[in-house]
């Protein structure tokens, strides 16, 4: 199964994989910045943005995505371990990857998985209101994000508390993706705490912004990561930083991958 992506840039390839109810289009702040120096190539992950969900009967577990993924890297010819940023189930599935020897080296913008029995209480009740709130009133929702003080209130914890600087088009597509990715429902499902990472063994960096309402305290345990990971919490990112920050952003993910 071929995977969706955008492209950008050359050198040695960065693979970046973004959050659960998104898509590359995530990515959009950033991508330019880390253009300039890699092979930057954005994927939709199964069931979101413009990627059909996994082949029927198979669970969209961790490892079941990821297996996907090395088959579509190897379609791209890139066999070779290599640089991957992830953010929120991206950052699981990056960790994931290198767990497996796929990746060079790891970024994990607000990690999933990072929890003991499962996330923070308030995320599956929190989704499962907004996902029907936007399948039952789309246009309401895109049209309070035009106004920026409204795009605030309603980005604030699933992204970020600087709604505001997420352009309106950009917002919408956000909100549309999030409403109805195919894939949501099962994956979410099949998410499950992070285990055996000792087994990673490359440059692992993880970062939880000071303003992630989304993944809190509860969900961000250390004892299942090596203990040569680096730990960040850089102030005012939230759940989504690319848009806080996009230059803070992809300095981070350079360094790491460097």
């Amino acid at each position: 199964m071929a995977w969706h992506y955008k492209q950008q840039g050359s050198g040695r390839p960065l693979i970046l994989l973004h959050g659960i109810g998104m898509s590359s289009n995530a990515w959009k702040p950033v991508i330019p910045i880390l253009a300039a120096q890699r092979r930057v190539i954005a994927f939709d992950l199964p069931g979101f943005g413009r990627t059909p969900p996994l082949p029927a009967g198979v669970i969209p577990t961790a490892e079941n995505i990821v297996s996907s993924l090395k088959d579509s890297l190897h379609d791209m010819g890139i066999d070779e371990p290599v640089d991957f940023a992830g953010n929120s189930l991206g950052g699981y599935l990056a960790m994931e990857a290198a767990k497996r020897g796929l990746a060079r080296s790891v970024v994990a913008l607000s990690p999933g998985g990072l929890w003991e029995r499962e996330a923070s209480a308030h995320v599956k009740p929190m989704f499962n209101i907004m996902r029907k709130g936007l399948k039952a009133f789309p246009l309401v929702g895109e049209a309070l994000v035009l106004f920026p003080p409204f795009r605030m209130l309603l980005m604030a914890v699933p992204m970020t508390s600087q709604g505001w600087k997420i352009p309106a088009r950009d917002a919408i597509v956000a909100l549309r993706n999030f409403a109805k990715a195919k894939g949501f429902d099962d994956t979410l499902e099949a998410v499950e705490p992070f285990k055996e990472g000792h087994k990673i063994t490359v440059p692992l960096t993880v970062a939880f912004g000071d303003r992630d309402w989304l993944l809190t305290a509860a969900s961000q345990h250390r004892g299942e990561l090596p203990a040569q990971t680096r730990w960040l919490k850089p102030r005012g990112w939230g759940h989504v930083p690319m848009w806080d920050d996009p230059k803070g952003v992809a300095r981070l993910i350079i360094e790491g991958t460097r």
